[in-house]
């Protein structure tokens, strides 16, 4: 439920979640889970809605049981790398990069060869192919990553427009050649694999998300961090391909001081601690159901922000705020020193927007009978009466 009135509060400290809520590399995460999951025979849809929003190692130790302890941490590297690889393949191997130079292996990419940078353990299991399953995702996605799976495998070099104009317009033979011989050239350069093939095709490059570089802007240095369930390769690869720079204080998966990832509350506790800060007067910004209830278990205000789910998937996690993004989200400093302070303006979504909004929930609302529902109010002493109603937590 939104509120059509502007909320404000007042806090100390803000801790970010990364991926989903400072940056999108989802098609990328999805494709290196959908990867793992055809090398091990799963459903890619259940492992890919499984894994999101948890750590590297604790969903390898799940779906990669075989793992010994001693293996995990080149395993975690491993795993993270194929994500960049999937991200920047396009713009450096595949189509993308014929506009710029010839096909090259940059700095920040993992190599092209298998077994530069894994684990000799690994490269048996890399001999299947994530092509082809990728319609399996469509109800754990969001409907535009589908669409341009669906156009940009089939798209020319040349063609470099929105994914409906590439659908729009038949692709000429001359243009699906052009299209081959990118591969041939790769493929001759390189001995590469299905997968990687595959990767090159598809545009996944991580994106900054809406309003986050200017809420990031707003707040002054040390008042904030970021916690994620990303180990420091993949978390630092994403902000800087992004231009966000990590923070002093930047909590990866892979920190031995964490007892346990999300949906424990431990990375942002410790985050929070490292800033100075009680975790209760800080204010958490999480997209995902499990990073939602580390948030709310923490004792931080978390807001959730419809980025990576749909408003359905995340509001009963107990988010005291729940926006469309961050460009909901207004933060100003106020005061000096000590007696600093961030109070937190949230708006409420456009009126355009609304109607929007209520004329589709119209259109898919299911015949059911009505219901009596009970508000309820949060108790969180930094929140303001919540945009959308929490759930009580049981203490585990």
């Amino acid at each position: 439920m939104s509120s059509n009135a502007e909320q404000t509060f007042y806090a100390d400290a803000v801790l970010f979640d990364m991926d989903g809520t400072l940056t999108d590399s989802i098609a990328a995460v999805e494709a290196a889970w959908g990867k793992v999951a055809t090398d091990i025979g799963q459903d890619p849809a259940y492992v890919i809605a499984a894994t999101h929003g948890k750590r590297a190692v604790d969903n390898l130790a799940q779906f990669k049981p075989h793992i010994k302890e001693h293996e995990m941490d080149r395993e975690v590297q491993a795993f993270e790398e194929s994500i960049l690889y999937f991200a920047d393949a396009y713009n450096k191997h595949g189509p993308g990069s014929l506009q710029n130079s010839p096909v090259n292996s940059g700095a920040t990419t993992p190599a092209l060869s298998p077994s530069s940078s894994t684990p000799a353990s690994r490269n048996s299991s890399r001999a299947s192919s994530f092509v082809g399953t990728l319609a399996q995702l469509a109800p754990f996605r969001r409907p535009s990553f589908l669409h341009r799976v669906s156009s940009l495998l089939t798209m020319s070099p040349a063609i470099r427009e929105a994914d409906s104009a590439a659908l729009e317009n038949p692709i000429s033979e001359e243009s699906e050649e052009v299209s081959e011989d990118w591969r041939a050239t790769l493929q001759k350069k390189h001995q590469l694999e299905a997968w990687q093939l595959e990767a090159a095709a598809v545009d996944r490059s991580v994106r900054i998300l809406p309003g986050v570089k200017r809420v990031m802007d707003s707040i002054p240095k040390g008042r904030y961090a970021v916690a994620t369930s990303g180990a420091r390769t993949y978390a630092y690869g994403c902000m800087t391909r992004v231009g966000i720079t990590p923070p002093e204080v930047t909590i990866t998966a892979d920190d031995k001081r964490l007892k346990a990832g999300k949906p424990a509350p431990d990375p942002f506790l410790l985050a929070a601690k490292e800033l100075g800060f009680d975790a209760k007067r800080c204010v958490v910004f999480e997209d995902s159901p499990s990073g939602i209830r580390a948030g709310v278990a923490s004792g931080a205000t978390v807001i959730a922000v419809c980025t990576s789910h749909e408003r359905a998937k995340i509001e009963n996690c107990g988010a005291h705020y729940i926006v469309d993004n961050m460009e909901q989200i207004e933060i100003t400093p106020e005061g000096e020193g000590e007696n600093l302070r961030l109070k937190f303006t949230i708006k409420p979504k456009p009126a355009a927007a609304q109607a929007q909004e209520q004329e589709q929930e119209q259109v898919e609302k299911p015949v059911a009978l009505p219901q009596a529902q009970t508000k309820q109010q949060s108790s969180h002493p930094l929140a303001a009466p919540p945009i959308t109603a929490t759930q009580p937590i049981m203490a585990q």
